[in-house]
């Protein structure tokens, strides 16, 4: 249902939001995301664009949150990279359906309901989640650097 850009946004977030100690390498994060490099810095400076993301260039360098996890919802990340398109006209182009018929009509609501889930949801909430593995992002190294 998502685009794969807003997927790729989602993973990128969640990746930056279990980093407090700094900044990350969009290389490091484009390893742990498994999102194309190149990919991944449309997505970063989109998010920037939005206020999700912070870059600093130069040793020491990288990118973090640009605001707390706990203010940033699914629907920020979304929305900063391509929105949940609802349905307003009706898309067969019919004349004799001036306002939406039926069928689009709840498939609009259904639009609204996930808009309105993904605005409940900060990305503090995803990375709580701990009965379950960090999603979106490969938490093999973090194990693994933890373990040395």
């Amino acid at each position: 249902m998502l685009p794969k850009t807003a997927e790729y946004g989602l993973r990128a977030i969640v990746c930056l939001g279990r980093e407090t100690a700094g900044r990350q390498s969009a290389d490091e994060i484009a390893k742990l995301t498994q999102v194309p490099r190149r990919y991944l810095h449309k997505v970063l400076q989109d998010l920037g664009k939005a206020g999700l993301v912070a870059s600093q260039s130069g040793p020491g360098g990288g990118y973090s949150l640009a605001r707390a996890a706990a203010s940033i919802t699914i629907l920020d990340v979304v929305n900063a990279v391509g929105r949940i398109e609802r349905v307003r006209v009706c898309p067969l182009g019919l004349r004799s359906h001036s306002d939406l018929c039926p069928l689009h009509r709840e498939v609009d609501k259904a639009y609204a309901m996930v808009e309105a889930a993904f605005g409940r949801v900060t990305i503090a909430q995803v990375l709580s989640a701990s009965q379950f593995p960090l999603p979106l992002c490969d938490a093999s190294p973090l194990i693994e650097a933890v373990g040395e």
